[in-house]
Order: structure tokens, then C-alpha cells, then sequence
């Protein structure tokens, strides 16, 4: 029942805010005009000042015509309320910068996103619950130590920086990988196993940088959880009555230890399908990360927006989900 205020919370902020954020659509234009886009910024989305620097100064009547093109001419409760409503009609606008419909754009980013976000996903939780069991069961044991070095390695090594050094190694110096981008040009007259060899090709260093970081929080939650759990009096009960180890720990301990994993479940979807800013710019990959950053640059505001509400709807059904997680995985969690 919270969903419907929090997005409104959410997007009412990030539609305001947006208001008064310097160097809108009216001020860009009068700036190109001037001949001097990159001598600063003046005003905000719909408001503006007088002629200063290197910005041209436009007729009232002609300024007039600009703010009611782009809504300007209206308060900004009505303008939100416009908005809103056309969110309601899946119209999220237009944008400034490519003059197309912003869910066409996002829609044609959106797959790129997606398919890294579910690899991601895919691989962190088919690699760390195992490999959490295995460490909490071989616990101060070579094993153990030897994989909690190389996973707090890997999360103190911020992504993108990797990555600039994975294309410095591999891409540069030995040319075994592409320099960036999703496919290599004349990708449509491929055929589909080289298709799929390009894809591979153009995936694998963004993956290691998307995956590096991710595998120390889940392992070690599912260690310590299972640690825990195999600590517990049911575990103990269960032994006393005959049962044997492994039977008590993948029989009973394991299921418990997953409702940490659980409640965490929808939210990770939520972050890596919106993609990562950095990454994908670091590799250049044309996805929804990537136009985010551009759009937050270019002051392209109804496709920030337009990715705020994205965002905003993945991460509410992304709790929604960890709820049905929990649910699942714990009998004792009921929806009333």
C-alpha cells in the first residue's frame, strides 16, 4: 500500500529539484546562439536572467514562446501534475536532446542493461551460496582463508578502475578484447553463432568488473548466516535425535540461512538492471547507465526523470519481490 506515495515521494523530489538545476533547455539554446555554451551557466530549467558572459538575451515575446513550448510558463505543482498524468498514459516525454519519445530511448538502452544485470545476477548467486556453505563449513580452514582473500580483494577494487585497467592490459597492449561497445560494427550481417561469439567477446571484461565486487557481501551473508544457524538449538536437537550432519545442515540449517539472501533478493535486481554509470561508461556500453550520465550532463531532463521512474518502479517491485522471497523460504512469514 506504501508503493503508490513513496514513487510519488520519490518523483515529485527529483521533478522539483530538476526545476533549479541550472543550464535548462531555454538557457542551452540562448547559450548555442551565443556562440558560447562553454563560458558557464546561467538561470535554471524555466528560470532566466538577463544577458551576462557569453548567453544572448531573447526577445520577451520569443522567450514567452520558448517557456510555453516547454510547459516553463505554468507553476510547478500543475507542471508536475501533467507530468504525473502523463506517466499514468506511459508517456514519459520528449526529449531534449535526441527530439524523441524518451521510452523509445530508454526502451532501445533497456535490453543492453538487462542483459548484464542478469548474467550478473545469474553467476553471484550460483558462485557465492556454495561457496558461502563451503566456508562455513571449512571455517579457519586454507580454504576458507584462501577464498576470503581473493573476494575482499576483488571488493576493495572499485569496479570501473579495473576496468580501465583490464582495457589497458587486455584490449590495448594484447588486443585479445574490444576496446568497449556492445557488438562490432556490421554486427546485423553476422551470422548467428558469430553473433553470439561477438556478444561473448564484447561481454567478457565488463562482466569480471560487474561480478568482482558483488561476490564479497552475498558469501560472506551466507556464512555467516549459516554459521549461525548451524550454532542453533534446532541444529543441536536435530543431531541429539540421530540425525545425521549433513542431513541437519542441508536439511534444515542451509533453508534458514537463505532469508538474509532473501531480503536482499529484489533490491540487487533492481540495482544491476539499472545499470552501472561507470562501468558502462568506462567500456562504452550503450546502455540505460550510460544515458543517464549523458542526459544528467546534458540537462536532458525528461530523461532523467523518465529513468527516475524506472528506477523508482524496479526498486518498489524489487521489495515486493524479497517479500515473496522471505515468504517462500521462511514458513513462518504470512501475507495478510
Amino acid at each position: 500500500m506504501l508503493m503508490v506515495p513513496t514513487f510519488i515521494g520519490i518523483t515529485l523530489f527529483t521533478f522539483v529539484l530538476c526545476q533549479f538545476v541550472p543550464g535548462g533547455p531555454i538557457d542551452q539554446m540562448r547559450m548555442r546562439m551565443a556562440g558560447a555554451t562553454e563560458q558557464g551557466e546561467v538561470g535554471g530549467g524555466g528560470q532566466h536572467g538577463n544577458q551576462s558572459g557569453g548567453v544572448m538575451s531573447l526577445p520577451p515575446e520569443q522567450l514567452k514562446i520558448l517557456e510555453k513550448y516547454y510547459g516553463f510558463d505554468k507553476p510547478i505543482p500543475m507542471r508536475y501534475l501533467t507530468w504525473l498524468w502523463n506517466i499514468v498514459k506511459l508517456d514519459l516525454g520528449t526529449s531534449y536532446r535526441y527530439t524523441q519519445p524518451v521510452i523509445k530511448i530508454i526502451g532501445d538502452r533497456l535490453p543492453v542493461s538487462i542483459y548484464y544485470g542478469f548474467i550478473t545476477t545469474v553467476f553471484v548467486y550460483l558462485i557465492c551460496i556454495p561457496l558461502g556453505i563451503v566456508k562455513a563449513i571449512k571455517h579457519r580452514t586454507v580454504v576458507d582463508n584462501t577464498t576470503s582473500l581473493l573476494i575482499f580483494a576483488g571488493y576493495a577494487v572499485p569496479g570501473y578502475a579495473l576496468g580501465a585497467v583490464l582495457i589497458v592490459l587486455f584490449a590495448v597492449k594484447k588486443e585479445w578484447f574490444p576496446l568497449g561497445g556492445f557488438h562490432s560494427e556490421g554486427f546485423a550481417d553476422f551470422s548467428m553463432g558469430k553473433k553470439i561469439i561477438d556478444t561473448i567477446h564484447h561481454s567478457i571484461l565488463p562482466l569480471i568488473c560487474y561480478l568482482i565486487g558483488s561476490f564479497a557481501v552475498m558469501t560472506m551473508l551466507m556464512k555467516n548466516s549459516l554459521m549461525e544457524n548451524m550454532g542453533a538449538d534446532y541444529v543441536k536437537t536435530a543431531l541429539a535425535k540421530g540425525l545425521t550432519w549433513p542431513r541437519a545442515v542441508f536439511g534444515h540449517a542451509v533453508r534458514n540461512s537463505l532469508i538474509p539472501l532473501a531480503t536482499s533478493f529484489g533490491n540487487n535486481i533492481s540495482i544491476i538492471l539499472v545499470g552501472s554509470v561507470l562501468i558502462e561508461t568506462v567500456f562504452n556500453i550503450p546502455g540505460i547507465g550510460k544515458l543517464l550520465i549523458t542526459a544528467i550532463e546534458a540537462r536532458d531532463y525528461p530523461i532523467v526523470l523518465g529513468m527516475t521512474v524506472i528506477s523508482s518502479i524496479l526498486m518498489l517491485l524489487g521489495n515486493l519481490l524479497s517479500d515473496i522471497c522471505v515468504a517462500f523460504v521462511d514458513p513462518r512469514v504470512r501475507f495478510e
